[in-house]
């Protein structure tokens, strides 16, 4: 038997590609390595449960085509496999005349990106969102939420149904080359492969670095702290409720998520984490800080951000300051609304020069595919860059 395509990580991109790989390659197995006890216990695992529309994102990027692409994928798979999941819609709101005139371009962008978008009344507001209050707002019927950890179990059953296998608990150490094929040391024994892919999110730039490639790039981690309103309070939130982003940034900031739980959390914000896996406010890993600090790129992007950098951190260490972004949304909430949900880590790419990677990176070498930032909306768009990886695999492998 030859060997293995051996996929590191066990989130919904890795997942996606074993399963794509098994669908467009059944000749081949596929191997997939997660150092976790289960899957999707990072990112795909501690976000907000959103499919996204497509709407932030530029044109022509591959965030922006693969959005789209992947949340039609991502729908007909839930509807096969009948995973819960509903196209509720969101509003994206302005409360002030700069997010208004920004909020005009927003709705440019997504009609750019074929997405179904639309301004709307005060009136309708009221009537869709009574406890939102602002002064425009754009209605996007696209938006929608799913459980990301039932796509990630079912994707697991069909890509092991298919004869390939999903190792847990088992983590990468070390890579060498050997006669074509590569041997991954893992701390359950070696495993050889005829090709690598790199899902590992948190640690993609690390997994590149080990089999000798350099990313041009280091993850940055960015701890998102949520908030979970009681559950009288969650008449303030009928569906999703988003404000407007800030373009220098990637992060949409402080928003209201109805999950199909039917909770709704609140958040997440985005402050530096001081540890890859740093879901506490004051989780630290030296070795982990110790890069990040070390980093030019972190240090021009912090020379000119640390302004919000502050705002960020006093806004995860304050209840009150984290109700007043919430308040400028649903005025009506109180303190007393809100108890303390899981937080989550976003995987950022920065570069040399101090800017925040704004799409997917994807590096490919000899045998080997690195996907090196993969951030939101990676999850809406999983089954698309699966496939997109899948592809470029079958291509080198013919």
């Amino acid at each position: 038997m030859r060997d293995p395509i051996v996929v590191i990580g066990g989130g919904i991109v890795g997942l996606s590609t074993a399963f794509a790989l098994t669908r467009l390659r059944p000749d081949v197995r596929v191997v997939v390595l997660e150092k976790e006890a289960g899957l999707a216990r990072h990112q795909t695992g501690r976000n907000s449960g959103v499919i996204h529309s497509g709407i932030y994102y530029t044109p022509g990027s591959l965030k922006a085509r693969m959005c789209r692409a992947g949340r039609e994928a991502l729908l007909a798979f839930c509807s096969e496999h009948r995973i819960h999941h509903e196209i509720c819609g969101k509003v994206i709101v302005a409360v002030d005349e700069d997010e208004t005139s920004r909020l005009e371009g927003l709705l440019l962008r997504g009609r750019e990106n074929g997405v179904s978008c639309r301004g709307i009344s005060r009136e309708e507001l009221a009537e869709r969102e009574p406890h939102v209050v602002a002064r425009a707002a754009l209605r996007v019927d696209d938006t929608g939420i799913v459980d990301y950890p039932a796509v990630c179990a079912r994707l697991a059953g069909l890509v092991t149904e298919a004869g390939s296998e999903v190792r847990t608990g088992t983590r990468l150490l070390a890579v060498r080359q050997e006669k074509g094929a590569r041997i991954l040391e893992t701390d359950r024994g070696a495993v050889r492969g005829r090709f690598l892919v790199n899902c590992a999110g948190l640690y993609s730039d690390r997994v590149a670095r080990l089999d000798g490639v350099d990313p041009g790039l280091l993850i940055v981690p960015f701890r998102g702290h949520y908030y979970e309103l009681v559950e009288p309070a969650r008449r303030y939130c009928r569906h999703l409720v988003y404000p407007v982003p800030v373009p220098a940034y990637p992060f949409l900031g402080v928003h209201f998520t109805r999950r199909t739980d039917g909770r709704v959390e609140c958040g997440p914000n985005a402050m530096l984490a001081f540890a890859r896996e740093g879901y506490g406010l004051w989780d630290v890993d030296a070795s982990d800080l110790s890069e990040t600090l070390r980093y030019p790129g972190f240090r021009r992007l912090a020379s000119g951000h640390w302004r919000m950098g502050v705002t960020e951190f006093a806004r995860s260490a304050s209840r009150r300051r984290y109700l007043a972004a919430l308040q400028r949304l649903v005025p009506d909430i109180r303190a007393d609304d809100l108890l303390h949900a899981p937080s989550g880590i976003r995987a950022q790419a920065v570069l040399p020069d101090g800017t925040l990677a704004d799409d997917f990176v994807i590096r490919r070498s000899r045998g080997a595919l690195h996907v090196c930032n993969a951030p939101s909306p990676a999850a809406t768009a999983g089954l698309e860059i699966g496939r997109y990886i899948a592809d470029q695999v079958a291509s080198e492998l013919d």
